[in-house]
Protein backbone atom coordinates (compact mmCIF):
# COMPACT_ATOMS: atom_id res chain seq x y z
CA UNK A 1 0.00 0.00 0.00
CA UNK A 2 1.05 3.76 -0.84
CA UNK A 3 1.69 5.81 2.03
CA UNK A 4 -0.42 8.63 2.71
CA UNK A 5 -0.29 11.50 0.11
CA UNK A 6 -1.55 15.41 0.22
CA UNK A 7 -2.02 15.68 -3.15
CA UNK A 8 -5.58 16.08 -4.60
CA UNK A 9 -6.37 12.21 -5.71
CA UNK A 10 -8.60 11.86 -8.53
CA UNK A 11 -12.21 10.35 -7.64
CA UNK A 12 -10.92 6.99 -10.57
CA UNK A 13 -7.98 6.44 -8.12
CA UNK A 14 -10.15 4.99 -4.98
CA UNK A 15 -11.98 1.96 -6.04
CA UNK A 16 -14.88 2.64 -3.53
CA UNK A 17 -17.12 5.47 -2.97
CA UNK A 18 -20.47 6.51 -1.29
CA UNK A 19 -22.90 8.95 -2.74
CA UNK A 20 -24.91 11.17 -0.95
CA UNK A 21 -26.67 14.52 -1.11
CA UNK A 22 -26.26 17.22 0.97
CA UNK A 23 -30.09 18.04 3.23
CA UNK A 24 -31.33 21.09 4.48
CA UNK A 25 -30.30 20.92 7.92
CA UNK A 26 -26.62 20.45 7.03
CA UNK A 27 -26.48 23.74 5.80
CA UNK A 28 -24.85 26.67 8.25
CA UNK A 29 -25.87 30.47 8.40
CA UNK A 30 -23.54 30.94 5.25
CA UNK A 31 -26.05 28.56 3.11
CA UNK A 32 -22.81 26.33 3.17
CA UNK A 33 -22.08 22.61 4.72
CA UNK A 34 -21.51 23.23 8.07
CA UNK A 35 -17.82 21.90 8.50
CA UNK A 36 -18.83 19.17 11.08
CA UNK A 37 -21.11 17.71 9.10
CA UNK A 38 -17.96 16.49 6.46
CA UNK A 39 -16.86 14.01 9.08
CA UNK A 40 -20.02 12.55 9.62
CA UNK A 41 -20.49 12.10 5.78
CA UNK A 42 -16.65 10.33 5.92
CA UNK A 43 -18.18 8.08 8.85
CA UNK A 44 -21.17 7.20 6.76
CA UNK A 45 -18.81 6.41 4.04
CA UNK A 46 -17.10 3.77 6.10
CA UNK A 47 -19.88 1.89 7.30
CA UNK A 48 -20.75 1.32 3.46
CA UNK A 49 -16.51 0.41 2.59
CA UNK A 50 -17.70 -2.51 5.70
CA UNK A 51 -20.75 -3.81 3.64
CA UNK A 52 -18.66 -3.36 0.14
CA UNK A 53 -16.03 -5.55 1.49
CA UNK A 54 -19.09 -7.93 2.74
CA UNK A 55 -18.30 -7.56 6.61
CA UNK A 56 -20.78 -6.94 8.89
CA UNK A 57 -19.18 -4.35 10.82
CA UNK A 58 -20.44 -5.51 13.90
CA UNK A 59 -20.49 -9.60 14.11
CA UNK A 60 -16.76 -9.09 12.40
CA UNK A 61 -14.80 -7.52 14.89
CA UNK A 62 -16.46 -9.48 17.87
CA UNK A 63 -15.18 -12.54 15.65
CA UNK A 64 -11.89 -10.68 14.71
CA UNK A 65 -11.80 -10.27 18.82
CA UNK A 66 -11.13 -6.78 19.11
CA UNK A 67 -12.98 -2.72 18.01
CA UNK A 68 -11.47 -0.23 15.69
CA UNK A 69 -11.02 3.35 17.19
CA UNK A 70 -10.59 6.88 15.98
CA UNK A 71 -7.02 7.58 17.24
CA UNK A 72 -6.62 10.78 14.33
CA UNK A 73 -9.03 12.72 11.81
CA UNK A 74 -7.69 15.65 9.87
CA UNK A 75 -10.37 17.66 7.06
CA UNK A 76 -9.02 19.92 4.59
CA UNK A 77 -11.52 22.00 2.88
CA UNK A 78 -10.81 22.94 -1.32
CA UNK A 79 -14.45 24.02 -2.12
CA UNK A 80 -17.72 24.53 -0.04
CA UNK A 81 -20.80 22.13 -0.54
CA UNK A 82 -24.26 23.59 -0.83
CA UNK A 83 -27.68 22.25 -0.18
CA UNK A 84 -28.95 19.49 -2.75
CA UNK A 85 -25.15 18.95 -4.18
CA UNK A 86 -24.88 15.73 -4.87
CA UNK A 87 -21.94 14.54 -3.79
CA UNK A 88 -19.57 11.13 -3.93
CA UNK A 89 -17.16 10.21 -0.84
CA UNK A 90 -14.72 8.25 -1.36
CA UNK A 91 -12.28 6.39 1.06
CA UNK A 92 -8.97 3.98 0.45
CA UNK A 93 -7.47 2.16 2.91
CA UNK A 94 -3.92 2.95 2.22
CA UNK A 95 -1.26 1.83 5.23
CA UNK A 96 -1.74 -0.92 7.74
CA UNK A 97 0.68 -0.82 10.79
CA UNK A 98 1.28 -3.04 13.42
CA UNK A 99 -2.57 -1.96 15.52
CA UNK A 100 -3.11 1.12 13.06
CA UNK A 101 -5.18 1.39 9.98
CA UNK A 102 -4.81 4.34 8.06
CA UNK A 103 -7.45 5.96 5.24
CA UNK A 104 -7.51 8.62 2.68
CA UNK A 105 -11.06 10.32 2.07
CA UNK A 106 -11.98 13.07 -0.59
CA UNK A 107 -15.34 13.88 -0.75
CA UNK A 108 -16.17 15.37 -4.79
CA UNK A 109 -19.16 17.48 -6.44
CA UNK A 110 -18.90 15.82 -10.04
CA UNK A 111 -15.35 16.39 -11.17
CA UNK A 112 -14.68 19.52 -8.15
CA UNK A 113 -12.60 18.49 -5.12
CA UNK A 114 -14.51 19.51 -1.87
CA UNK A 115 -12.76 18.10 0.82
CA UNK A 116 -10.11 15.72 1.42
CA UNK A 117 -8.89 13.79 5.29
CA UNK A 118 -6.73 11.67 6.55
CA UNK A 119 -8.39 8.98 9.10
CA UNK A 120 -6.54 6.96 11.74
CA UNK A 121 -7.83 3.93 13.22
CA UNK A 122 -6.72 1.69 16.07
CA UNK A 123 -7.55 -2.10 16.73
CA UNK A 124 -8.41 -2.13 20.80
CA UNK A 125 -9.39 -4.81 23.43
CA UNK A 126 -12.75 -3.57 23.54
CA UNK A 127 -12.29 -4.13 27.11
CA UNK A 128 -9.46 -2.84 28.15
CA UNK A 129 -8.89 -0.77 25.00
CA UNK A 130 -5.47 -1.16 24.99
CA UNK A 131 -4.07 -1.56 21.21
CA UNK A 132 -3.49 -4.76 19.67
CA UNK A 133 -1.87 -6.32 16.74
CA UNK A 134 -4.42 -6.04 13.54
CA UNK A 135 -5.06 -9.33 12.68
CA UNK A 136 -3.96 -10.97 9.72
CA UNK A 137 -7.36 -12.10 7.58
CA UNK A 138 -8.26 -8.48 8.41
CA UNK A 139 -5.10 -7.49 6.89
CA UNK A 140 -5.60 -9.55 4.02
CA UNK A 141 -9.17 -7.98 3.41
CA UNK A 142 -8.29 -4.66 3.45
CA UNK A 143 -4.61 -4.98 0.82
CA UNK A 144 -6.84 -7.44 -1.12
CA UNK A 145 -9.69 -5.45 -1.67
CA UNK A 146 -7.64 -2.37 -2.83
CA UNK A 147 -5.88 -4.58 -4.77
CA UNK A 148 -8.77 -5.41 -6.84
CA UNK A 149 -9.32 -8.76 -5.51
CA UNK A 150 -13.08 -10.23 -4.95
CA UNK A 151 -14.20 -10.04 -1.45
CA UNK A 152 -16.14 -12.99 -1.60
CA UNK A 153 -15.32 -17.01 -1.91
CA UNK A 154 -18.72 -19.02 -3.73
CA UNK A 155 -18.98 -22.24 -2.98
CA UNK A 156 -21.29 -24.46 -4.96
CA UNK A 157 -22.41 -28.03 -3.92
CA UNK A 158 -24.80 -30.77 -2.71
CA UNK A 159 -26.45 -30.25 0.37
CA UNK A 160 -23.97 -32.73 2.49
CA UNK A 161 -21.30 -30.43 1.41
CA UNK A 162 -22.91 -26.98 2.24
CA UNK A 163 -25.99 -27.86 4.59
CA UNK A 164 -24.81 -26.77 7.69
CA UNK A 165 -23.30 -23.26 6.56
CA UNK A 166 -26.40 -22.76 4.42
CA UNK A 167 -29.03 -23.82 7.34
CA UNK A 168 -26.85 -21.35 9.52
CA UNK A 169 -27.90 -18.04 7.11
CA UNK A 170 -31.43 -19.22 6.83
CA UNK A 171 -32.16 -19.61 10.25
CA UNK A 172 -30.74 -16.43 10.67
CA UNK A 173 -32.52 -14.76 7.90
CA UNK A 174 -36.18 -16.53 7.94
CA UNK A 175 -36.49 -17.74 11.27
CA UNK A 176 -34.80 -15.31 13.47
CA UNK A 177 -35.50 -12.11 11.76
CA UNK A 178 -38.86 -13.03 9.79
CA UNK A 179 -40.65 -15.50 12.32
CA UNK A 180 -40.59 -18.86 10.00
CA UNK A 181 -41.21 -21.60 11.87
CA UNK A 182 -38.00 -23.56 11.70
CA UNK A 183 -40.07 -27.22 10.46
CA UNK A 184 -41.42 -25.19 7.26
CA UNK A 185 -37.99 -24.12 6.37
CA UNK A 186 -35.99 -27.07 6.50
CA UNK A 187 -37.84 -29.27 3.80
CA UNK A 188 -36.44 -32.61 2.02
CA UNK A 189 -35.97 -30.72 -0.95
CA UNK A 190 -32.56 -29.62 0.21
CA UNK A 191 -31.44 -33.20 -0.48
CA UNK A 192 -31.59 -33.12 -3.88
CA UNK A 193 -30.73 -29.01 -5.23
CA UNK A 194 -28.43 -27.23 -6.13
CA UNK A 195 -26.92 -24.71 -3.53
CA UNK A 196 -24.65 -21.87 -3.16
CA UNK A 197 -23.17 -20.09 -0.31
CA UNK A 198 -21.41 -17.17 -0.04
CA UNK A 199 -18.41 -16.67 2.39
CA UNK A 200 -16.70 -13.23 3.36
CA UNK A 201 -12.63 -12.26 3.97
CA UNK A 202 -12.70 -13.41 7.26
CA UNK A 203 -14.68 -17.04 6.95
CA UNK A 204 -18.45 -15.47 7.47
CA UNK A 205 -21.02 -16.86 5.78
CA UNK A 206 -23.43 -14.66 4.72
CA UNK A 207 -25.55 -15.52 1.69
CA UNK A 208 -27.04 -18.58 0.10
CA UNK A 209 -29.60 -19.84 -2.13
CA UNK A 210 -30.66 -23.48 -3.70
CA UNK A 211 -31.69 -24.55 -7.44
CA UNK A 212 -34.57 -27.11 -8.18
CA UNK A 213 -35.26 -28.87 -10.80
CA UNK A 214 -39.19 -27.70 -11.84
CA UNK A 215 -41.19 -29.33 -14.62
CA UNK A 216 -40.48 -29.03 -18.57
CA UNK A 217 -37.64 -27.68 -18.04
CA UNK A 218 -37.64 -24.73 -15.44
CA UNK A 219 -35.39 -24.38 -12.84
CA UNK A 220 -36.96 -23.19 -9.25
CA UNK A 221 -34.87 -20.66 -7.55
CA UNK A 222 -35.22 -20.67 -3.49
CA UNK A 223 -33.91 -20.18 0.07
CA UNK A 224 -31.81 -17.02 -1.55
CA UNK A 225 -30.98 -15.36 2.03
CA UNK A 226 -28.28 -12.50 2.71
CA UNK A 227 -27.12 -11.13 6.14
CA UNK A 228 -29.57 -8.00 6.63
CA UNK A 229 -26.74 -5.78 6.94
CA UNK A 230 -24.92 -6.83 3.68
CA UNK A 231 -28.42 -6.48 1.79
CA UNK A 232 -27.96 -3.99 -1.40
CA UNK A 233 -24.45 -4.44 -1.80
CA UNK A 234 -24.49 -7.07 -4.15
CA UNK A 235 -23.70 -10.26 -1.96
CA UNK A 236 -27.30 -11.67 -3.50
CA UNK A 237 -26.75 -11.04 -6.75
CA UNK A 238 -23.59 -12.93 -6.83
CA UNK A 239 -25.50 -15.81 -5.45
CA UNK A 240 -28.05 -15.54 -7.89
CA UNK A 241 -25.47 -15.46 -10.83
CA UNK A 242 -23.87 -18.96 -9.42
CA UNK A 243 -27.59 -20.62 -9.68
CA UNK A 244 -28.13 -19.16 -13.12
CA UNK A 245 -25.17 -20.27 -14.15
CA UNK A 246 -25.58 -24.06 -12.90
CA UNK A 247 -29.20 -24.10 -15.09
CA UNK A 248 -27.61 -22.50 -18.29
CA UNK A 249 -25.32 -25.28 -17.82
CA UNK A 250 -28.12 -28.30 -17.54
CA UNK A 251 -29.99 -26.66 -19.87
CA UNK A 252 -33.04 -25.21 -17.96
CA UNK A 253 -35.27 -23.02 -20.33
CA UNK A 254 -36.35 -20.62 -17.33
CA UNK A 255 -35.91 -19.96 -14.26
CA UNK A 256 -38.80 -18.98 -11.73
CA UNK A 257 -38.75 -18.48 -8.31
CA UNK A 258 -41.18 -17.04 -5.15
CA UNK A 259 -39.99 -13.78 -4.23
CA UNK A 260 -41.14 -11.87 -1.02
CA UNK A 261 -42.91 -8.87 -2.14
CA UNK A 262 -40.28 -6.49 -0.43
CA UNK A 263 -36.97 -8.36 -2.95
CA UNK A 264 -39.21 -7.70 -5.95
CA UNK A 265 -37.32 -4.92 -7.16
CA UNK A 266 -34.28 -6.82 -6.64
CA UNK A 267 -35.00 -9.31 -8.52
CA UNK A 268 -36.69 -6.72 -11.62
CA UNK A 269 -32.76 -4.56 -11.38
CA UNK A 270 -31.66 -8.56 -12.71
CA UNK A 271 -34.08 -8.99 -15.35
CA UNK A 272 -36.42 -11.19 -13.88
CA UNK A 273 -40.15 -10.54 -14.31
CA UNK A 274 -43.38 -10.78 -12.49
CA UNK A 275 -45.92 -13.29 -13.30
CA UNK A 276 -49.50 -13.78 -12.03
CA UNK A 277 -50.84 -11.85 -8.26
CA UNK A 278 -49.50 -11.82 -5.10
CA UNK A 279 -50.32 -14.58 -3.37
CA UNK A 280 -49.40 -15.00 0.43
CA UNK A 281 -46.91 -18.25 1.15
CA UNK A 282 -45.70 -18.89 4.79
CA UNK A 283 -47.48 -15.49 6.24
CA UNK A 284 -45.55 -13.11 3.99
CA UNK A 285 -46.95 -11.76 0.61
CA UNK A 286 -44.80 -13.09 -2.28
CA UNK A 287 -45.32 -12.90 -5.88
CA UNK A 288 -43.64 -15.46 -8.59
CA UNK A 289 -40.83 -14.15 -10.93
CA UNK A 290 -39.29 -15.84 -14.03
CA UNK A 291 -36.49 -14.89 -16.16
CA UNK A 292 -36.07 -16.70 -19.68
CA UNK A 293 -32.67 -18.31 -20.75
Amino acid sequence: MTEISTLKPPLESFRFSHRLRVRWTEVDLQKIVFNGHFLMYFDTAMADYWRTLALPYEEAMQLLGGELYVKKSTVEHHAPARFDDLLDVAVQCQRIGNSSIAFRGAIYRGDDLIVTCELIYVFADPITQCSCPVPDVLRQVLEGFEEGQPVLTLKTGNWDDLGWDAMEIRIEVFVDEQLIALELENDEEDDGAFHAVAYNGIGQVIATGRLLRGQQGQGRIGRMAVKRVLRGSGQGAAVLAALQIEATRRGDIELALHAQTSAKGFYERLGFKARGDVFDEVGLSHIEMFLAL
